[in-house]
């Protein structure tokens, strides 16, 4: 493969070796990161579809902000006007994709495949349903985003309709369906691999305090079936409408926290999380024979941090190196640090440009998507389950006096 001509933007600081996102040149069944290189299904393999270049045809003119020079089209679906707060986080995504194409530009040995449509889905489903349909007439062989579950099942069922793969930034699982991938943490990933920790430290008996909202719904359904996928059965389940119920949830609790019917106590909410700890340091609990076990979401919240009552509390977390990697360049670039979900964007930007993937026929086919190998992204390593859920290799990390240490590294 020869070296491009010169890019359109260079970088100001190369990104160190250990930590950038790349692809083998010469072997498009390599995927890797660093040191870190995953088998990917190539052409040689039974049952793979063929890999195949042909001209590309001739699209329509696309409507929205364009960037790349691959002749392969990606429509990025992004929330970018409405909710001024949805518009930002948006925004920041937006920028991490430019990012990633602005890597596969300067990278000599990186194909430039695709070229990557921004569309606005402002913040209704219906703004996601027309941006996906957009995409679609203009010929879009790849849909990434939304953002919200209500905006990827909105597009995600144009996409289907049409036959167009789409890679959703939801955590939310029941947005998920065949051709209807989701990139982020769910909860099912980040349950299986915080309560096989603690069974791993002898704990038995698994109780939940989750919020009576949608998030909670999704968090005590994945609870319940992580711990069937181990063949443990949930003790009780308490649920709140307010943080002023936390104390009688307590209370509730207390008799089997003292005599140890309760050992590990799932509290997902980060924003509940201090106060409850707070109450289970008052009552005295013996924290020796309790973990209480927290979701993905703690992660980088002081008040969690700082909780006394939380200490040697554990959470799942994602590989952190990702976003690290990335910051100065986005800073330096867009004057902003980007936001904790920006590496999804970016980790979907490279994957939509690997070339087995944008190369093949059918261009990024569900065989190819949900290999068994995954992928390496800025969050680490990862893969599509048939169902469009995903899974993450995740870290275990330990609170404790004001800060948080990785206690057992990645795994799936």
């Amino acid at each position: 493969m020869t070296s491009k001509s010169q890019p359109r933007w260079l970088w100001r600081r190369a990104i160190g070796a250990a930590l950038v996102f790349t692809l083998a040149a010469c072997s498009p069944g390599d995927f890797s990161i660093g040191s870190r290189r995953l088998s990917w299904p190539g052409d040689s393999q039974p049952g793979m579809p063929p890999q195949q270049q042909t001209n590309p045809p001739i699209l329509p003119t696309a409507a929205g902000e364009t960037f790349g020079r691959g002749p392969v089209r990606v429509a990025l679906l992004l929330p970018l006007s409405g909710d001024p707060a949805l518009a930002g986080v948006g925004r920041s995504l937006a920028n991490a994709s430019k990012l990633a194409i602005s890597f596969i530009e300067v990278s000599p040995t990186i194909a430039e495949n695709i070229t990557i449509v921004l569309k606005d889905t402002g913040s209704s489903p219906a703004g996601a349903a027309q941006a996906a349909s957009a995409a679609v007439q203009e010929g879009a062989s790849l849909i990434l985003g939304p953002l919200k579950a209500d905006q990827v099942t909105a597009a995600g069922s144009v996409a289907r309709s049409s036959g167009t793969p789409l890679i959703g930034f939801s955590n939310n699982s029941a947005a998920a369906g065949p051709g209807v991938y989701l990139l982020s943490v769910l909860p099912e990933a980040e349950l299986k691999r915080s309560l096989a920790f603690a069974v791993g430290q002898g704990r038995r008996g698994f109780a939940a305090i989750i919020p009576a909202t949608d998030y909670g719904r999704a968090q005590e359904k994945a609870f319940r079936q992580a711990l069937a996928r181990i063949g443990l059965p949930p003790g009780p389940i308490y649920t709140y409408s307010s943080q002023a119920e936390a104390r009688s949830i307590i209370d509730q609790a207390l008799p089997q926290l003292r005599n140890g019917g309760i050992d590990a106590l799932f509290i997902p909410d980060r924003d509940a999380a201090p106060s409850f700890g707070m109450l289970i340091e008052q009552a005295g609990i013996d924290r020796g024979g309790l973990t209480i076990i927290g979701s993905a979401d703690w992660e980088g919240d002081a008040r969690i941090a700082g909780t006394t009552g939380l200490a040697s509390a554990i959470y799942p977390s994602v590989d952190p190196a990702g976003l690290q990697a990335i910051t100065g360049e986005y800073q330096a670039r867009f004057g902003a640090p980007p936001h904790a979900l920006s590496t999804i964007a970016y980790t979907a930007t490279i994957l939509a440009n690997v070339g087995s993937l944008s190369k093949a026929n059918p261009r990024y086919n569900q065989i190819l998507m949900t290999a068994a190998a995954g992928f390496n992204g800025r969050d680490g390593v990862f893969r599509f389950l048939g169902n469009g859920q995903s899974e993450y290799a995740l870290a275990i990390k330990q609170v404790g006096n004001g800060t948080t240490t990785v206690i057992d590294g990645p795994k799936l």
